[in-house]
């Protein structure tokens, strides 16, 4: 049996087209749909239902597909644990990432500086992606991962920050806590219609919302503008707090606990890519979320742990 065929049929059926798995394996479609093909004529059997909106499993190629998969994943990881030996990291990384994580990128350009012959593709979205059907290897998550089909490892928790310019600050005379239900406010929701309200220790508070928006970055320039109190995650607002262009509001009244992990597919053993990804980012992340916290008097950032 070709088991170059039955890969590429195996990632054809996990991304639901030919299309995607030509892409993800990097071979021209006409020749990864002409070795499909002649996996079924030497089978026997015809495994796929090819259509416009992607390829539907016959019942024989649901059995093939439940047999095949693990036992492809097994080949490669033997394949991945012999080259690991070698000490060469080469190849293809797909992650996911969540919009406006600017201190990550600065990150990629160290993990690539470190491993120049891994190439990095980068999705943005904040939707949780199906990382097994978008051929994703590692994604990076915020708050908790309750995801059985997920290994999720847990770099660091952190807390947001209340910030304001100072200008604003002094002319709404922002002194308390509940003040902030009079002052104009921009809120992170990732839902059009959705009423964000604010966690202060205890305290629930809604503001006169003025703005919503699922980028932290659009809240940080309207707060560098003096328009709106918002919050940020504290390496996003470090920064602009130390040369005095946003004040921290309340930092006694602590926001609750935001966490960062990085999850990739469990039935998957993760490569040797990955792994150098997994073990980097935990050497980084700890680093720039305690120094970040520190800037923005936000406390309560933890070391990081597996989970």
């Amino acid at each position: 049996m070709d088991l170059n065929a039955t890969r590429m049929f195996v990632t054809a059926v996990q991304t639901g087209t030919l299309s995607a798995a030509a892409a993800r394996l990097n071979v021209p479609l006409p020749t990864l749909s002409r070795r499909i093909r002649r996996l079924e004529r030497d089978l026997r059997v015809q495994l796929i239902e090819r259509g416009t909106r992607g390829v539907t499993l016959t019942r024989a190629g649901m059995q093939f597909y439940e047999t095949t998969d693990f036992g492809i994943d097994s080949l490669l990881k033997a394949e991945d644990v012999l080259r690991s030996g070698q000490a060469h990291y080469e190849g293809v990384l797909r992650l996911s990432l969540p919009p406006s994580f600017e201190p990550w990128w600065e990150m990629l350009g160290d993990f690539q500086e470190r491993y120049p012959a891994i190439k990095v593709c980068v999705y943005t979205s904040e939707r949780n992606v199906d990382l097994r059907h978008e051929g994703i290897d590692v994604a990076l998550r915020v708050g908790r991962v309750v995801d059985d089909s997920m290994v999720a490892r847990r770099l660091v928790s952190y807390r947001h920050v209340l910030v304001a310019s100072p200008s604003l600050a002094e002319r709404l005379d922002i002194d308390s806590p509940e003040a902030l239900q009079s002052c104009p406010c921009a809120v992170w929701s990732n839902q059009p219609n959705d009423e964000s309200s604010w966690r202060l220790g205890d305290q629930a508070l809604r503001g006169s919302v003025r703005l919503a928006t699922n980028d932290y970055l659009h809240l940080r320039i309207r707060a560098l503008r003096g328009e709106v109190v918002t919050e940020l995650p504290p390496f996003l607002a470090a920064d602009a707090i130390r040369d005095g262009t946003l004040r921290a509001l309340f930092p006694d009244h602590v926001m609750p606990l935001q966490y960062i992990s990085l999850v990739y597919p469990s039935h998957r053993h993760p490569s040797s890519l990955v792994k150098a990804y997994l073990d980097h980012c935990e050497e980084y992340v700890a680093s720039f979320v305690g120094l970040a916290n520190q800037g923005a008097h936000a406390p309560g950032a933890a070391r990081p742990s597996r989970s």
